[in-house]
């Protein structure tokens, strides 16, 4: 039995036995159909590979990287122990050096651009600094502006809420 579809092409189906209504065949025939139209492009499927391979790769460079560092970790542990004495004190001295060096540098930052701000220099950010100023004060006029005229902010919220009441 041969079916032609829209595309020209026909398209045999085998009979098997037990069903033999077309309907159950048409069914068949229409999902084959249907996942023909949706198989993928040559490119999709180069695309795939290309992916599987590179993720095959970097799974492979992972585990050596892991097996290294465990390994180099067994070899140099005794080394690692005897010197332990010298390397934990030396550890938190540089530690210690580079985390006050970091707040003294940001607080010199900091104090350098307030400087810079309240003489008029302009350092950079100081327009949206400007702006955060202006708009916090137009706020806070408006609350006084709106308290004053209605005997109170939250009052007036009451009002607004239910007018006719």
């Amino acid at each position: 039995m041969a079916e032609t579809f829209p595309s020209g092409e026909a398209q045999y189906r085998p009979i098997y036995y037990g069903s033999t209504t077309t309907e159950s065949n048409g069914h068949i025939t229409t999902l084959l159909h249907q996942l023909r139209s949706h198989s993928p492009s040559s490119t999709q499927l180069f695309g795939f590979l290309a992916l599987l391979i590179s993720s095959g790769i970097l799974l492979f460079l992972v585990g050596v990287t892991f097996t290294v560092t465990v390994l180099g970790f067994i070899v140099f542990l005794p080394l690692i122990i005897i010197s332990s004495p010298i390397w934990i004190p030396a550890l938190v001295l540089v530690g210690g050096f580079l985390t006050v060096s970091g707040f003294l540098l940001g607080a010199v930052a900091i104090v350098s651009w307030i400087y810079r701000y309240f003489l008029g220099m302009h350092p950079v950010g100081s327009n949206q600094m400007d702006y955060a100023r202006s708009r916090i004060y137009d706020t806070a006029s408006h609350v006084k502006d709106y308290a004053r005229e209605y005997g109170g902010y939250f009052h007036g919220r009451a009002k607004d809420a239910a007018p006719g009441a």
